[in-house]
C-alpha cells in the first residue's frame, strides 16, 4: 500500500458512527474509502456539501461535484448541498466532530502550519483556520518527511494555521499525540521501528507507556543535524 493510503486508512480507524467529519484536500480525502464496515459517518466538505463518498473511479467523474480543493468527489444518497455561510456556520459553531487536514509542518507543541506565504508553496490558508479553532478534534495527514526534511519540527518556520494544538498527526511512519503539550509518539505503523521515527523527527519525542524507548544519543538520531527550511519566514 502506497505511504498516502496507508495514512488514510489509519485515520480512518478514529471514525466513530454518526460523526461530522470535514475532509481537507490531498491526503484527507482518502480517508474516504477506508471507511469501517459498520460505521455510518457524515462527511462534509466547506465548499457546501455534506455526504460526500469515495473518490470517484475513472470515468465516473462529475465536473460539477468537487470538493473545496476542486477535486472530483462522489456524493451518496442522501448527500445536501448548501452556500459556504451555511458550511462555514457549522464549522466556526463548533459542530464538526473531526476535521482532518493535510500539513506542511507541526511543531513539537502541536501547532500547524498548512498554508504559505503567497507565492510560495500554495496561495494561503482557505478555511484550515476556522477548521483548526472550530472541530471538535484535529488530525492532521501528512508524509513524514518532504525532499528529506522532517515535517515534525522543533519550532515551525512556516506560518503557524492557529496558536490551537491539533490532536493528532498520523504519517506513513507513526501516529503522534499531544498530551501535556508534548508531541509523543503513540505508535508506529506496520514494519516501522522506534529508530526509524526518531531518525527522521527533529521535535524531541516522549513516548508513550507501550513503547520502549531506544537508547540512542540524541546525536545519532539525525534530529539535531537538519538545516533551517530556507527562506520562509
Amino acid at each position: 500500500m502506497d505511504a498516502q493510503s496507508l495514512i488514510a486508512r489509519r485515520i480512518a480507524q478514529e471514525l466513530r458512527d454518526g460523526m461530522l467529519v470535514n475532509l481537507g484536500i490531498g491526503i484527507p480525502t482518502l480517508v474516504a474509502n477506508f471507511v469501517p464496515e459498520g460505521i455510518h459517518v457524515f462527511f462534509q466538505s466547506e465548499n457546501g456539501l455534506i455526504g460526500t463518498g469515495p473518490v470517484p473511479e475513472p470515468g465516473m467523474v462529475l465536473p460539477w461535484l468537487t470538493d473545496a480543493g476542486g477535486k472530483p468527489v462522489t456524493a451518496l444518497p442522501g448527500a445536501c448541498a448548501f452556500d459556504s455561510a451555511m458550511s462555514f456556520g457549522l464549522i466556526r459553531g463548533g459542530h464538526l466532530d473531526i476535521t482532518v487536514l493535510g500539513g506542511l509542518q507541526v511543531d513539537q507543541r502541536g501547532l500547524l502550519a498548512n498554508w504559505m506565504v503567497p507565492g510560495k508553496m500554495v496561495p494561503g490558508m482557505g478555511g484550515a483556520m476556522d477548521l483548526v479553532a472550530g472541530a471538535k478534534r484535529v488530525i492532521v495527514a501528512m508524509q513524514h518527511t518532504a525532499k528529506g526534511r522532517p515535517k515534525i519540527v522543533r519550532e515551525c518556520a512556516l506560518p503557524l494555521t492557529s496558536n490551537r494544538p491539533v490532536d493528532l498527526v498520523v504519517t506513513e511512519l507513526a501516529v503522534i499525540g499531544f498530551p501535556d503539550g508534548q508531541a509523543t509518539l503513540l505508535e508506529t505503523q506496520e514494519g516501522v521501528a522506534v529508530e526509524d521515527v526518531i531518525a527522521t523527527t527533529e521535535a524531541e519525542l516522549a513516548f508513550a507507556p507501550e513503547l520502549t524507548k531506544p537508547t540512542l544519543p540524541r546525536a545519532a538520531s539525525g534530529a539535531a543535524s537538519f538545516p533551517p527550511v530556507g527562506d520562509a519566514k
